[in-house]
């Protein structure tokens, strides 16, 4: 292990507002409880299911979020989620032989987006989702029960949040989870990594078993499909299971809102909330863009013209009153500023990420809905193409070869790449690199994932910490999401992107807003994913099951779309308009990050100070802004970050 100068620091908790935690039927469990904040604590507004024994057994605070329970004699289910509540739970206890037939009649029976806990013969299970937007986190509490009894009984804690399992076990941050979250992409297995020690991610197909004796074990619940539907077969599918999605967000909701870019996945889902919710208040909210050539604002103007008008309002925002990306990064996080589990791309760019969240809330909206997922969802990355090649080399070949084209990829490295695939775990020790890689765009992608160069302004501890992870990983055994590496990168981009979107669900919070992504619900991914890959994937059409599944909800002339809009010039202008913030970032004594001795402060002052270094068009600083800004938003309120 490599000697940090600094001891990585313990935070505050901070989602004790909105959280749940499952315990165990011990004096631990019932300490535990004791532990928690305040304004999370049972007595305090907080929903307290208990054990037959009277201990609490799960203790939840979700103020945006609805609680559905049902009990059968000592057996419980609880279902967490978003939109109406959940009808029907009783009698779904009541079929349930155990926990296992209970979340498989869940799972295909509800829409949306949930946790579900139940405890069936003395034995809990606690699930999130399969695409991750919801995922479920354990540390074992111990010594804190009633003297030597009490801590010799133990047990594991079950929470959403891995932040207040690391309050209530006194867990400090993990040196080499925070390193690995310095890359711009963190892969599977490491990127369900927390970030404190001694508190555990369950895979997201896996529940989380805590059992009667205190002990803990993962059961799988859930199997990705086989691709096997033909493109009409599988539309029809997918345009029912985004209709579900949707209307588990917006039904009984008075006034709704839709974060209408322009583009195909938020036109989708401006009309689906229409055809949902008719007779609600809907305003669509547009971001204006600063570059000249963009469409964006075009095609949502088209959209709101073919809507039928009646009880919509379109709200434009011009590009100038649009914060750059990094304006604000070096502020304090503000009073409705809510920390996210761990740093998260969107920080460098809160301040434009809160403008339609803000506009939002300000119009009364019940629910804001986002495009998010996607670009995850229906844009195939060549690599899915490439899982073609075995068995149907022809098309294969036709796909793969349209983007070698687009992309400017070399012809001998290209068949390279489909013929040579390696392991998982060969791929994994070697995915992290010191030399400066070419730019991605010229090296041909149809691996396991991208091959990353370490940053320069990586300190050698930092380099080691994230080499030694990755090599471990492999060494212990690690295992892709599936077989091939189209279908494993399907589910691990989705699941990262799910991951990225909780920030903006936890922006959300801090407004009083619920923020919802449809389109990560499992029974959307489950549709997708049961299509034939030679019908995803077309080189001559833009998401193309997207447009068949949403024909004749959403009108035909916005299905015509094949170009897709970019920020890079709002990047670029805010490295010029908003360097001296990023340069308080990094300053002497100042810097979170300089101090646990991961980053070069000096090399990341002078890049702040040359928004035009080269450096820029090779590596982005965003992962070093978000973990910087993520460690002076959850330090402890009472004083210093670090112990000397």
């Amino acid at each position: 292990m490599v000697k940090m100068p600094g001891r990585p620091p313990s935070v505050q908790p901070p989602h004790a507002g909105d959280c749940f935690v499952v315990l165990p039927d011990n004096p631990v469990g019932q300490a535990a409880a004791g532990r928690l904040p305040a304004e999370g604590a049972a007595g305090s507004g907080a929903l307290v299911l208990r054990y037959p024994s009277g201990r609490p057994w799960l203790v939840a605070r979700t103020p945006l979020r609805r609680i559905s329970t049902a009990r059968r004699g000592q057996d419980a289910v609880a279902v967490i989620g978003a939109g109406a509540p959940v009808d029907g739970l009783d009698a779904d206890l009541a079929a349930a032989r155990d926990n296992g037939a209970l979340h498989d009649r869940l799972a295909r029976r509800l829409p949306g987006v949930h946790h579900v806990i139940s405890r069936v013969g003395g034995e809990s299970w606690v699930r999130g989702t399969a695409t991750g937007l919801r995922r479920v986190y354990a540390a074992e509490a111990g010594g804190a029960g009633e003297g030597a009894a009490g801590a010799a009984a133990g047990g594991w804690v079950a929470s959403d949040r891995p932040a207040v399992l690391a309050h209530l076990t006194g867990a400090a941050l993990d040196d080499t989870a925070l390193a690995l979250r310095l890359l711009d992409f963190v892969p599977h297995p490491l990127s369900g990594r927390p970030l404190w020690r001694g508190v555990t991610e369950t895979h997201p197909e896996h529940a989380l078993v805590l059992c009667a004796d205190g002990g803990r074990a993962q059961r799988r619940w859930w199997h990705a499909p086989e691709p096997e539907l033909p493109l009409h077969e599988g539309a029809s599918a997918l345009g029912a299971a985004l209709d579900a999605a949707v209307r588990a967000h917006v039904t009984g909701r008075p006034r709704v809102s839709c974060e209408l870019s322009g583009g195909l996945d938020s036109t989708s889902l401006t009309f689906l909330a229409r055809h949902a919710a008719p007779d609600a208040r809907l305003d669509l909210i547009t971001v204006a863009s600063r570059e000249s050539h963009a469409e964006d604002e075009t095609w949502a103007r088209r959209a709101v013209e073919l809507t039928d008008g009646t009880g919509v309002a379109h709200h434009l925002v011009p590009a100038h009153e649009a914060p750059l990306f990094y304006a604000g990064v070096a502020d304090p996080p503000g009073p409705g500023d809510i920390p996210t589990d761990e740093p998260l791309p969107v920080a460098p760019a809160r301040a434009r990420a809160l403008l339609p969240l803000t506009r939002a809330a300000a119009l009364g909206s019940g629910c804001h809905l986002t495009g998010y997922g996607g670009d995850e969802l229906f844009m195939a990355l060549p690599t899915v193409a490439a899982d073609l090649f075995p068995r149907h080399p022809l098309a294969a070949w036709n796909r793969v070869g349209a983007v070698r084209h687009q992309l400017g990829w070399p012809l001998i490295g290209t068949l390279r790449a489909l013929f040579t695939r390696p392991s998982f775990r060969t791929w994994l020790a070697g995915a992290v690199s010191d030399t400066a890689a070419p730019p991605t765009t010229r090296t041909p992608q149809l691996g396991w994932g991208v091959v990353q160069s370490l940053p320069p302004w990586l300190t050698d501890d930092a380099r080691t910490l994230i080499r030694d992870a990755f090599r471990e990983a492999a060494r212990a055994g690690a295992r892709p999401f599936a077989a091939r590496p189209g279908r494993h990168l399907d589910l691990d981009t989705v699941r990262i992107g799910a991951r990225h979107f909780q920030a903006m669900e936890d922006h959300g919070l801090g407004l009083g807003l619920p923020v919802a992504a449809p389109l990560y619900a499992d029974h959307v991914l489950e549709a997708t994913l049961s299509v034939r890959l030679a019908d995803r994937i077309d080189p001559g059409r833009y998401k193309p099951l997207l447009a068949e599944a949403v024909r004749g909800v959403v009108p035909a002339p916005l299905l015509a779309r094949t170009t897709k809009d970019h920020m890079s010039g709002d990047i670029v202008q805010g490295l010029v308009r908003h360097g001296d913030e990023l340069g308080r970032l990094w300053e002497p004594g100042g810097s979170r990050l300089a101090a646990l001795g991961l980053v070069d402060a000096d090399r990341l002052t002078d890049l702040a100070a040359d928004p035009y270094s080269p450096l820029h068009t090779r590596w982005s600083i965003d992962a070093a802004v978000s973990c910087e800004m993520w460690l002076r938003a959850t330090e402890p309120a009472e004083g210093k970050v670090l112990t000397p």
